[in-house]
């Protein structure tokens, strides 16, 4: 399941982020990750989240962010949640891309994991196959 939280540059998408993150280690039954460029909430959350920085691996684009996002789901079956801060700022602003990547995080997570995303654009801004996964 892919979930969208949108908006322009300030608008309290990540604020949003670290507290759907903060919830779900209370609820989820089963292990949480938070990736993210650079370490700019890694201090905002729980400990008991698994805390990934795209910089470290060398992270750029969609495809290979794509394959890092399978890689760990197929390493770790007990992920059940995945929460991303800033994709645009970690892959780029092409919406279309975008947008194709989300068709195959969606048929690789199906029912079992969600992966939250945080997208600093404004809704009208984003492509059609993006759009299809707002809420």
């Amino acid at each position: 399941m892919i979930k969208l939280i949108t908006g322009k540059k300030g608008t309290g998408k990540t604020k949003i982020l670290i507290d759907m993150i903060n919830d779900a280690v209370k609820s989820t039954n089963g292990s949480l990750v938070c990736i993210e460029k650079g370490e700019a909430i890694r201090r905002s959350i729980s400990y008991k989240v698994r805390w990934c920085d795209t910089e470290q691996f060398n992270i750029s684009g969609y495809d290979a962010f794509y394959g890092f996002l399978a890689g760990m789901l197929a390493g770790n079956y007990d992920i059940k949640e995945v929460f991303v801060d800033g994709i645009i700022k970690i892959c780029g602003r092409d919406f279309n891309e975008f947008g194709a990547m989300l068709e195959k995080v969606d048929k690789l997570t199906g029912d079992d994991t969600t992966v939250v995303f945080s997208v600093s654009a404004d809704n009208s801004e984003l492509s059609d196959n993006v759009k299809k996964f707002l809420d």
